[in-house]
């Protein structure tokens, strides 16, 4: 069974910039758990430790995957666009971030849905602008 102790401590790492052992505890949590949507957990903040933007889409592709409950999806979709915009793959952010504005409805109000919500504006507002930068905003900073 896996711990959401752990979890949340490897997370903790990579918000505290020890990224590489962040990095290396939650891909051994992530391949010892069976669960799907665990895994789409982990694998949402695995790719918020990653150096690469290909390495960060590769683990949002994999927790897109995995989601069981739609209140992920727009964090998900807003992720996915963010880093394609980053890969100067601008139709596929722009996919993406419609996918994330589809379902922003189901966002609870609050500190978390406010966060998302802004979010994609910045999202939106970078890829108006041309900008393949990450943003200050982005998790992965």
């Amino acid at each position: 069974m896996m711990h959401l102790e752990e979890i949340t401590a490897a997370v903790e790492l990579g918000r505290a910039d020890d990224r590489e052992t962040a990095r290396t505890q939650l891909t051994a949590l992530w391949e010892a758990c069976d669960d799907r949507q665990t895994r789409c957990a982990i694998a949402h903040y695995l790719a918020d430790v990653q150096d690469e933007t290909e390495d960060e889409l590769s683990w949002d592709l994999r927790a897109l995957e995995d989601v069981e409950d739609d209140g992920w999806l727009p964090s998900l979709h807003l992720n996915l666009a963010d880093d394609y915009r980053r890969l100067s793959q601008t139709r596929l952010a722009e996919e993406h971030l419609s996918a994330a504005r589809a379902h922003l409805s189901g966002l609870p109000d609050g500190a978390y849905g406010d966060l998302v919500r802004s979010g994609v504006e910045h999202v939106a507002e970078a890829i108006a602008a041309g900008s393949v930068r990450r943003l200050e905003t982005n998790p992965s900073s």
